[in-house]
């Protein structure tokens, strides 16, 4: 700036300059007479000499003509003598135009800094950005203006600018409802935000973990104490009508072969909660919807049925359309709300009030706290009243109504939930015409033992199943008559004794709730109740009422995460991220896979890992498609059970397939990092090019819907049974002889084994693994079949951690250096043409799609056969593992392929039954992990 004021001053005196040259030029001539432009030239013309000086300037003028910014045309004959007249209006009026431009270039200036932060620093003052008057003189002009502007520029402030006004109570509750109207809030969501990293999920935001450190502590929490989680973003759908209507049609998306369904006898009286998949109608096993929860309202008299199915709000939309069309629900006519008629009393009453707004509010006596009406908006405040939530079937009169938030659910896990109700919770009596004697759905302390025993085995008698909370009228009522929370600090404030208990009196309210006991870990031998708790059902509205004095009895709250970590330690799989086959699993996957795959793009090729050289396909999603199919082709091409890693040929039905296709060759050739001798694995040109045509290698993210037929989950009870039995070893020191009596007592023969390849030639079975060794597996980790090299090295070497995977060859590195150097070129002639003015030519399409799908790392175009691609057979993939707190050692949790399973046990010793390898995507290294299925 400072710069630019001296040019400015410059300019300035050369303009003076140039107007005393004027007034010198007409002192000259007093006369006045200023000679015209053509007389000048004639003069000139005639002064002008024809002999050699006029040669010589010409010469000179033709010379200086050639060069660079020289005259040309007529004016390279012209004298270069400076002129005798000039006129002075003509020469005066060019030059102010120059000047007054250069002074407007001069005054604009180049930067957005304001005037204060372009003086030198130690003539900066922090006072200066706001008093202009501190600014030297020169300056304040400037800035003056600049101030001016930037008033303009401001918009326009609210009217209730204070902070008294924005935490008034009216203005929060419409800036929290128009902030939830992409993401719906919780009614804990205040008390989550302060508390928790809070994510965005499912339309709603919800707490993913705390911001403290506190993982082991939930999970002391899950195990001695008690851990809360607000699990009020579940949806819940209602059905209402006949019982054997409804059971007639919901019989149609489930199946007596994967466990108890809504028919059974336990859940239909309403005192057990019920779990099962849902399926497409009469399309079991495929097309799975996903997982839910059902408890029946217990019998009244009547003749319809209240049923309530909870699902989680990924897989809402699809159980939805698929109950209606299976109880042909048609959407209802519009909901036309009319406006209510106001008189000429109320109408005044609002334009008061709309005058009002923005000023300061005064009270005026008694009526001053409703000078603003306060809006009530409880529960889901962006649910649009014009949108339909009810369902009515016009042939068979079954209602399907949507009671997503308008019914708040908690879970209480651990051995202490049930101490931290009874100390919460208070029994209302009240007189009823069915003599129940409370609303609250609560036990009494048992003392007699036999009533403790009968309790154990017949469980909660069906009077105390019986709740208000099914009554919708009763639920309204409660939740609009609720006392405000500043009229309950009132009658705080009037206690004789603070913090003594405040009685309400006939005003107390009486809150109908549910609860609903959840057993824990019901599979396997070890742990058996881990994770028990309590699930409390609530009218909307009375969130907070419950969150707090539940938090003031010493629980510990967790989030997604929590959650995530409940289901990994009872073994059980988590909604939605261990449901391949239904459409939630696919859309979480693909999600998953687009976030890691831009974690990884982010990081530089010298500081991730070469999934190519470390034969990792897939490192960011599972090819469930890909890998049953070739199980399958295996299975086929072999007429006898064989084991899949063994080395010789000649146990082949078919040579070059089945299970004993050949290895690729382990080559040895130098690293050119640190030239030693490396093993790399040789991949056959077959495994590398795959056909067009064989749509079974492409990746189920982007086949879409066409991968419901492609593989199947099994849940047939009785067949995971008969799986389990013979995962365990039946001789050695593991062997369970008890057990495997207990679960199956069928041998595995090739009569037994026939008919489940040919029933379930593509499905997943559900696993868990768990270390020998050390080990900490993670997401995507392959699960490989062991050789007899492995097994026997095992049997010498107790210690013994897993063999190691050789390196892999890239075949794919000269082809992205060649696309560098491509692109490298290129980029250099589109500088050569952007400078001879040439538009850069249009990349060609080709070359654009090779240079999305080449990443260095990562393995490009179609894959090849996943079970073979390595050195050791591949089985399966993990969907989640840790190191588990609980067992202390590395756990995973994942799918195998059926058929793969099938030979692996039939081929493996007795001592060694269920033993597999585990190989995580960034490393070399196998591990020994026990396998097993908990039914």
């Amino acid at each position: 700036m400072c710069s630019a004021i001296l040019i400015k001053l410059c300019l300035q005196s050369i303009t003076r300059m140039t107007l005393y040259f004027c007034y010198l030029c007409l002192f000259l001539n007093p006369s006045g007479d200023v000679r015209s432009e053509q007389q000048y030239q004639q003069q000139k013309f005639l002064h002008q000499s024809p002999g050699p000086p006029y040669r010589k300037d010409q010469k000179r003028g033709d010379s200086r003509g050639k060069g660079r910014g020289g005259w040309q045309g007529e004016h390279q004959s012209s004298s270069e003598e400076m002129p005798r007249y000039i006129t002075v209006s003509t020469f005066a009026q060019a030059r102010a135009a120059e000047i007054k431009a250069m002074l407007k270039a001069v005054a604009q200036k180049s930067s957005n800094s304001l005037v204060f932060q372009t003086l030198p620093r130690h003539m900066r003052r922090r006072a200066m950005s706001h008093n202009i008057k501190r600014l030297p003189r020169r300056l304040q002009e400037v800035a003056r203006k600049e101030a001016e502007k930037a008033v303009h520029q401001k918009k326009e402030q609210s009217k209730t600018k204070c902070r008294k006004a924005r935490r008034r109570h009216v203005n929060l509750v419409a800036e929290f409802n128009r902030r939830q109207r992409k993401n719906i809030w919780l009614e804990t969501h205040i008390w989550h935000a302060k508390r928790f990293h809070m994510v965005k999920k499912w339309g709603y935001c919800l707490g993913n973990s705390p911001t403290e450190k506190c993982y082991r502590a939930c999970y002391r929490a899950m195990t001695n104490h008690c851990l809360l989680q607000d699990l009020s973003y579940y949806c819940c759908v209602e059905l209402t009508g006949k019982e054997n209507e409804l059971l007639k049609q919901l019989a149609r998306i489930c199946s007596v072969d994967a466990g108890l369904t809504f028919g059974a006898a336990s859940c239909l009286s309403g005192r057990f909660q019920g779990s099962l998949n849902l399926y497409r109608a009469d399309r079991y096993p495929e097309d799975m919807l996903g997982p839910v929860t059902f408890i029946w309202k217990p019998r009244d008299g009547s003749e319809n049925r209240q049923l309530w199915i909870w699902m989680h709000p990924a897989l809402k939309q699809d159980i939805l359309n698929e109950l209606k069309a299976i109880f042909q629900c048609s959407d209802p006519e519009e909901i036309c709300i009319p406006e209510p008629i106001t008189t000429l009393n109320q109408e005044e009453k609002q334009m008061d009030v709309v005058q009002s707004l923005g000023k300061k509010r005064k009270k005026e006596g008694k009526e001053g706290d409703k000078a603003v009406p306060v809006k009530k908006i409880i529960g889901d405040g962006t649910r649009d009243p014009f949108q339909s939530y009810s369902w009515v079937s016009q042939t068979t009169g079954i209602v399907i109504s949507d009671q997503t938030m308008e019914i708040l659910r908690y879970r209480l896990i651990g051995p202490l939930s049930h101490s931290v109700l009874t100390e919460t919770l208070k029994a209302a009596s009240i007189q009823t015409v069915r003599t129940m004697a409370c609303w609250i759905l609560l036990f009494s302390s048992f003392v007699d033992n036999d009533k403790v025993r009968q309790l154990y085995l017949e469980g909660v008698p069906v009077e105390c199943a019986h709740s208000f909370i099914w009554d919708q009228d009763i639920c309204k009522n409660v939740t609009e008559n609720k006392i405000s929370e500043q009229e309950l600090n009132k009658m705080r404030a009037q206690l004789l004794v603070p913090g003594s208990q405040l009685d309400l009196g006939p005003c107390e309210s009486k809150i109908p709730i549910l609860l609903v006991q959840q057993p824990g870990k019901m599979a396997g031998e070890d742990r058996p109740g881990w994770g028990s708790g309590w699930d409390i059902y609530l009218p909307k509205g009375w969130g907070m009422a419950f969150w707090i004095p539940f938090i003031y009895r010493g629980v510990r709250v967790g989030g997604l995460q929590e959650a995530s970590k409940h289901s990994e330690y009872q073994r059980i799989p988590h909604t939605p991220d261990d449901f391949p086959d239904c459409p939630a699993g696919m859309q979480f996957a693909k999600e998953l896979e687009s976030s890691l795959l831009d974690k990884f793009k982010r990081r530089p090729p010298a500081k991730r890992a070469n999934y190519v050289k470390l034969g990792t396909l897939s490192p960011f999603i599972c090819p469930w498609g890909q890998l049953v199919k070739s199980w399958e082709e295996r299975m086929k091409a072999s007429e006898e059970f064989v084991h899949p890693s063994s080395p010789h040929a000649e146990h082949c039905a078919t040579e070059g397939h089945g299970f004993c296709d050949p290895k690729p060759e382990v080559v040895k050739e130098a690293s050119p990092e640190t030239g030693e001798v490396e093993e790399t694995m040789e991949i056959s040109s077959e495994d590398a090019i795959k056909t067009e045509g064989d749509t079974g290698t492409q990746d189920f993210g982007e086949r879409g819907e066409a991968v419901r037929s492609d593989f199947i989950v099994l849940r047939s009870e009785k067949l995971l049974m008969q799986l389990s039995a013979w995962c365990y070893p039946t001789s050695g020191k593991d062997r369970r002889p008890r057990l495997v009596s207990q679960l199956g007592g069928k041998e595995m023969t090739e009569d037994v084994l026939l008919p489940i390849l040919m029933s379930y030639p593509r499905a997943l079975v559900w696993v868990n693994l768990s270390l020998l060794r050390k080990g900490n597996p993670e997401s995507h980790a392959m699960i490989c079949i062991p050789t007899e090299d492995d097994l026997l090295h095992l049997s010498k070497d107790r210690l013994f951690c897993g063999p190691q995977e050789p390196k892999h060859r890239d075949i794919f590195k000269h082809k992205v250096q060649k696309l560098k150097e491509n692109k490298r070129k290129k980029k250099e002639e589109d500088n050569v043409k952007a400078q001879e003015s040439n538009p850069p030519s249009v990349p060609e399409k080709e070359t654009t799609e090779e240079c999305k799908d080449l990443v260095l790392g990562l393995w490009s175009g179609t894959l090849p056969d996943v079970t073979s691609h390595c050195s050791r057979t591949l089985l399966g993939y993990v969907t989640r593992g840790d190191f588990s707190l609980a067992t202390g050692c590395g756990e995973a949790l994942g799918f195998v392929s059926l058929t793969g399973l099938l030979y692996m046990l039939h081929s493996q010793p007795a001592d060694k039954k269920g033993l597999v390898l585990l190989r995580t995507p960034a490393s070399l290294q196998y591990r020994f992990a026990r396998l097993s299925i908990e039914v």
